[in-house]
């Protein structure tokens, strides 16, 4: 059996978590596989709300396996936190709930370092999330990381204290005035992992393979967005992993042909959270209104997104770099009451118009060329089947699907798993 994929093609925040909630009736497996703590995967049912981190949104099944791939990088005290609300709501993850021994440790020098090395940069700042995530995935490709397999050798403590202790050399030499008590973090830490080997370690890449073998299905569930990939993205304001479908083979073991389905998710506008151009960007009353209305504020760090309409040249390029095969459109209900929308079809790209995505799209070079569209007044959350939706938003959808030659398959009118729209 091939192995779907589901990620997001803009700046991250697009709505993954709700759809592979939606969708996990239909697969085995759900796996992710990139990124950290620094992902916020929203879940909205049966009127509560729900924040996940690290642990696939696929928790919530009974029937799911819920795999943390090789690729991740896990912090055991937020994984800890995790586990504990799942805890309170009766979810037994213990049964579900499987860590790949290759993923990635994040150490409470890994969390300073991250403070220190933004600290020092000034205005000059990229946005981390301080979680530790750059300088884990730092770890990782100079050879000095500490994974999850290594809990369960006998000498664990002390290569985790011979990392730290070089962690903490290195947070001097950025002369940052951070203030921390590492006995006080450590203490926490050390309980973390104690409940983190309680679980289940498996070879992940092997489970996989076993899987399709045997006919089971399995979703590949992504964080933050291909906009943020360290390759293909903003660069250098982007994330430390691929975020991008090339990610799900080295995140899990995946074979590049054994991908079958590629779901791309985006907004039906554009958000960003943290720095970093965004030629799309608003900064009046329709942007407030986005942000308002959407709620757009990040579900891990709470900070505010930036709002803006949406870019069809970023969005093309990320669907092109990711092979996408089927589109989900996110969001569409908080548009409802623009007369007005605009969706950005080229860039004037240093005086010359183009309809690619460029190596550097800081405003100096780029201004966004807009086509217009009639809006919408209809109340989308209330609505169950296509027939329903306004002409206005179906003819912005056929626009999209003819200039991107991709089909949207799925129309999202509110937060909550029964409101989502299949076409």
């Amino acid at each position: 059996m091939a192995v779907d994929l589901l990620l997001g093609l803009q700046w991250g925040d697009e709505g993954k978590g709700k759809i592979v909630d939606v969708l996990t009736s239909k697969y085995n497996i759900i796996a992710r596989f990139q990124g950290g703590p620094n992902a916020g995967h929203t879940l909205v049912f049966n009127g509560k709300k729900h924040v996940l981190h690290t642990i696939p949104s696929g928790i919530f099944h009974d029937d799911a396996k819920n795999l943390v791939g090789n690729g991740v990088v896990i912090d055991p005290v937020i994984f800890k936190k995790e586990l504990d609300k799942l805890e309170e709501q009766d979810v037994d993850y213990r049964k579900s709930l499987l860590i790949s021994r290759k993923a990635h440790i994040i150490l409470p020098t890994h969390r300073l370092l991250d403070a220190a090395s933004e600290a020092s940069k000034g205005k000059a700042k990229i946005g981390s999330t301080l979680k530790g995530i750059g300088p884990t995935y730092m770890d990782k490709t100079g050879r000095n990381g500490l994974r999850v397999g290594d809990l369960e050798l006998s000498d664990w403590k002390e290569r985790y204290r011979a990392l730290a202790d070089k962690h903490e050399a290195m947070i001097d030499f950025y002369n940052a005035e951070i203030q921390y008590d590492l006995k006080e973090l450590e203490s926490e830490f050390f309980e973390a992992v104690d409940v983190l080997k309680s679980l289940t370690f498996i070879d992940s890449e092997e489970y996989v393979h076993q899987a399709q073998k045997s006919g089971q299905t399995i979703l590949a569930e992504g964080a933050q967005g291909s906009l943020l990939d360290i390759d293909f993205g903003t660069y250098p304001f982007v994330t430390s992993s691929n975020t991008t479908a090339a990610g799900a083979c080295t995140g899990l073991g995946v074979a590049p042909n054994q991908i079958g389905e590629v779901f791309g998710i985006f907004k039906a506008y554009t958000t960003r959270v943290g720095s970093g151009p965004f030629p799309t960007e608003l900064f009046d009353e329709d942007g407030a209104t986005m942000a308002k209305v959407g709620h757009e504020f990040g579900a891990t760090t709470g900070r505010a997104r930036r709002c803006g309409w949406l870019d069809l040249v970023a969005l093309k390029y990320a669907c092109q770099v990711n092979g996408v095969t089927q589109l989900m459109m996110m969001k569409a209900d908080v548009l409802s009451g623009f007369k007005t929308l605009k969706v950005c079809t080229a860039y004037k790209y240093k005086g010359e118009v183009i309809e690619h995505f460029p190596y550097n799209i800081e405003p100096e070079n780029v201004e966004p060329i807009y086509t217009e569209f009639d809006g919408w007044s209809e109340d989308l959350t209330k609505m169950s089947d296509d027939s329903q939706l306004p002409k206005s938003l179906n003819t912005y959808i056929e626009f999209l699907e003819k200039a991107l030659e991709t089909p949207i398959t799925i129309v999202s009118v509110g937060p909550d798993r029964k409101e989502t729209i299949f076409r």
